[in-house]
């Protein structure tokens, strides 16, 4: 056998008795059936979010055992319900998102109590709401139990001790159910896994009448007492017995996961519309006839008042109408003609401007063709001067060469041979330069 020092939390029957719940005026039928809704919403909420059977467990046993510590007039059964599957989820390592639990519990609670269809927006202030408030809960979880969470189921246990003992098949399934059932009465906090496990699987051998070992007892076996087995029994005999829980509203809060307003009591209804009618009869029955009276009243001032406004209305329109019209009629002789003389006073000066303008335009044209025609004939007068001067100088110099050779005797010959050898000194100079940058570039 394996034992463990950490699963300690177990009550009992007096403890139970004395519960905070009582002490805040709550029943012990009223403290069971919300132990068993929690405990359903439990349930249902982990097969929505396909979470493992251990995981509902878990949270089952985290639900019993925080409910021993605090009322459920403090702390609303389905927002703890909703903290303890998302740490369950978490401790049995099948972590699921806020989000996701908030949601499915949301949708629960329109299926359950047959509200109106509405969609829960993730960036709305009740979402917000709902999430602090999960957060919140889930501190309180681990405040309350020091944060010591480890839980020992018993379906561990079942299988090896029908595995010993030997048992059909059937009789395994059975067991199995009876072990999921019992996590909704206090039988965790009130016993240890290994008695709840001996109870189940006697109540399935005596439900199937399949005989069991007796000499010796099988239950000393497995450490367990006959009176513990029976207990158990019972209680799932009185679970049975019941009928299906509905939740009792005895959180002070409002705890819903939706935003609607539930429906207040139909007599604070009738009394309040009484109030705004004016109150009621003698016998508490609402004053219809003068109701209908003061109402039919009201309308007829309200008419006549409507319609001496409208009449009022028109009265003010005829009035405005007449007065700018008898204006328009006064004016409009003098005012027009004004109009057309300054128009056509604009015009005129316009077109004047115009016609000015064009004929500067005409009149700087002019005076520049003019001005070009004189420039191009001034040019070519100083070119043909230019050109008689270059003649004169040329028949001066001929004139005064032809007076040299006279003076001189020297025939025209000499002069030939001069200009000979000028051509022959330029080429042989032109022959050394052109070898000298020959010589350069190599």
């Amino acid at each position: 056998m394996i034992y463990t020092a950490i699963d300690t939390f177990y009550l009992t029957d007096e403890q139970l008795k004395n519960s905070p719940s009582r002490k805040d005026g709550i029943d012990e039928a009223t403290e069971t059936t919300l132990r068993i809704y929690g405990c359903d919403l439990i349930q249902e909420s982990g097969i929505l979010l396909r979470l493992p059977q251990a995981v509902m467990a878990t949270g089952q046993v985290l639900f019993h055992r925080f409910y021993c510590k605090k009322s459920f007039a403090r702390f609303s059964v389905k927002r703890v319900a909703a903290s303890c599957v998302w740490l369950a989820s978490k401790l049995e390592e099948s972590p699921r998102k806020a989000k996701q639990v908030i949601i499915v519990f949301h949708r629960m609670e329109i299926r359950r109590e047959n509200l109106p269809l509405e969609y829960l927006d993730v960036f709305s202030k009740k979402y917000s709401e709902l999430k602090n408030d999960l957060i919140r809960t889930e501190r309180h979880l681990l405040k309350e139990m020091g944060f010591i969470c480890h839980v020992e189921h018993p379906h561990k246990f079942i299988s090896n001790y029908l595995a010993t003992l030997g048992t059909p098949t059937e009789l395994r399934q059975e067991a199995w159910n009876l072990a999921n059932d019992s996590l909704r009465t206090t039988l965790c906090v009130r016993f240890k896994s290994e008695v709840v496990a001996c109870g189940v699987v006697y109540a399935a051998a005596r439900r199937f009448q399949v005989p069991l070992p007796e000499n010796p007892p099988w239950w000393l076996v497995f450490d367990a007492d006959l009176s513990g087995m029976q207990e158990v029994c019972r209680v799932l005999a009185h679970l049975y017995s019941l009928p299906k829980a509905q939740y009792i509203a005895v959180y002070k809060d409002n705890d819903s996961f939706t935003s609607t307003n539930k429906n207040q009591d139909p007599q604070a209804q009738a009394s309040k519309e009484t109030v705004s009618n004016g109150g009621g009869n003698d016998n508490g029955t609402p004053n219809l006839v003068a109701d209908n009276q003061d109402d039919s009243s009201s309308k007829d001032v309200l008419l006549k008042a409507a319609l001496d406004k409208l009449e009022s209305k028109k009265n003010d329109d005829d009035t405005t109408k007449s007065v700018p019209a008898e204006d328009d009629t006064k004016e409009e002789p003098v005012a027009k003609p004004k109009g057309d003389q300054k128009s056509d006073a604009n015009m005129e000066k316009n077109r004047d401007r115009e016609r000015e303008r064009s004929k500067a335009r005409d009149r700087d044209g002019r005076g520049r063709d003019s001005d070009r025609d004189s420039r191009g004939r001034d040019s070519d007068r100083d070119r043909e001067r230019e050109k008689d001067s270059e003649r004169d100088r040329e028949k001066a110099k001929e004139r005064s060469h032809r007076a040299k050779d006279k003076s001189t005797g020297h025939p025209e010959k000499s002069r030939h041979h001069s200009l000979r050898e000028r051509s022959e000194y330029h080429s042989s100079h032109s022959y050394r330069d052109k070898d000298r940058h020959r010589h350069h570039y190599t």
